[in-house]
């Protein structure tokens, strides 16, 4: 049968399609900037229109109006999602949702065989000439979720969507519903990157060597170390995400892929994150291999690049080297996202590396991320066992193949200058004292 009569068959409008949903489903919301945003608000129209009860929802990054998460959506919504942003956090610390802990590779697991979703909201590419559309901006879980047989797949095709390559592709057969939109994708504003940024960039930068495979997150640090790897030739790509910092240093010719011994020239990545420019440079673009998150952000596959440098941040660090990069005491503010997949992962890799950066200080060089001990109920997010380099804009510090008392004191030297009096007292009492009672 023609593709093309198999589309018009299933093409509805948002607000037939979105009554698929009944009460009680598992809906799983397309990553990101994958977000069909204009069908999960019609998702909650109708939901609270139909008095629909019970609906469990489950997402990473959310970049749309997140209403399901609001005051007063209790009976309707219940979120159970991986990952927090700014409108859902208060949702699951004042107890109306809850957080699911999980590895990022371990997401696709989740919903095969733990928590099988009812429904899958997604955007998609149009079709091709044979009639396959790709998942875009947004493979990581939303393709597997998609392909779990229980699940419904209510796709929103987008002109707009770039059609990304590599194992990315669904066929319109496969799709269950499918909208017609042609909203923009939504963009993420460049970051500012300041003396602070500059700095741990160019730290970070001191620990690339020619021919790295790299995974960098997004926002101001990431993109200070782009800035700082002008001067280094034939880098590499392979992590969860990119975001538009890396198209000048393709352009550039730094970042090539050339010397990966692993999926060589290509970019590996499981979602974007950017503006407009981001999406224009990965439409059809074939340096970029697109990939559900459990084979990019798999640590065995990550360790199969050989000298690859994972670069993540960190909300506070303790003296053992311990990081919170989760939450803020009992709030939990983010995930784990793919931080420990690609800390793991760099340590299976020949001459890898993994650094945790962040500024040393907060809210205005009034509170120290370098900590004798981690807030009251605060999450390990990467165990001392794991930790690598810690970098701040006043240095280098190396957590492993270092004792306790080693990592303390240069934790202390990288600290903001305002708090290492106090550090240092605390270094006095946990080790100094105890040598003096030995």
């Amino acid at each position: 049968m023609d593709w093309r009569k198999i589309y018009t068959s299933k093409l509805k409008t948002m607000e037939e399609a979105v009554k698929t949903i009944k009460s009680g489903d598992h809906v799983v919301i397309g990553h990101a900037v994958g977000e069909p945003v204009k069908l999960v608000d019609a998702m909650v129209d109708y939901a609270v229109k139909a008095d629909l009860q019970a609906i469990e929802i489950y997402q990473q990054v959310d970049m749309g109006h997140s209403l399901y998460a609001q005051p007063g959506m209790e009976k309707h919504f219940r979120e159970k999602s991986f990952f927090l942003g700014a409108k859902t956090r208060d949702c699951v610390n004042s107890g109306r949702g809850d957080f699911t802990p999980c590895y990022f590779y371990q997401t696709p697991d989740f919903y095969r065989n733990i928590k099988q979703p009812d429904v899958v909201l997604a955007t998609l590419s149009l079709p091709d000439e044979d009639g396959y559309c790709s998942f875009g901006v947004s493979c990581d879980y939303t393709k597997p979720a998609a392909e779990v047989e229980s699940a419904k797949l209510i796709a929103v095709l987008n002109p707009n969507m770039p059609r990304t390559l590599g194992d990315s592709f669904i066929h319109v057969s496969e799709i269950d519903v499918i909208v017609e939109d042609d909203t923009p994708i939504p963009e993420l504003g460049l970051p500012k990157i300041g003396e602070v940024e500059m700095a741990i960039g160019e730290h970070i930068a001191s620990l690339v060597n020619d021919g790295d495979c790299l995974q960098l997150g997004i926002g101001g640090i990431p993109d200070a170390v782009l800035k700082s790897l002008g001067d280094k030739k034939d880098l590499g790509i392979h992590s969860e995400m990119i975001s538009d910092g890396v198209i000048d240093l393709y352009e550039k010719g730094v970042i090539n892929c050339r010397a990966k011994n692993f999926n060589r020239d290509k970019m590996v990545v499981s979602f974007l994150m950017g503006t407009k420019r981001l999406y224009d440079f990965a439409d059809d673009n074939p340096g970029i291999y697109m990939a559900p998150v459990d084979y990019v952000n798999h640590p065995v596959i990550i360790g199969k690049n050989d000298h690859l440098v994972s670069i993540n941040s960190s909300v506070e660090v303790n003296l053992m080297g311990e990081a919170c990069s989760e939450a803020m005491g009992l709030k939990q503010f983010s995930g784990i996202g793919g931080q420990v997949d690609f800390i793991r992962g760099a340590s299976f890799s020949k001459g890898g590396r993994s650094i945790l950066a962040f500024p040393s200080s907060a809210r205005k060089g009034t509170i120290s991320k370098i900590v004798p001990y981690l807030t009251k109920g605060g999450t390990v997010t990467t165990s001392r066992n794991d930790v690598d380099y810690i970098v701040t804009e006043y240095g280098i510090a190396k957590m492993k193949g270092n004792t306790l008392r080693e990592r303390a004191s240069q934790l202390i030297r990288i600290a903001a200058p305002q708090f290492r009096d106090a550090l240092a007292e605390e270094f006095e009492k946990r080790f100094a004292e105890r040598y003096q009672e030995v």
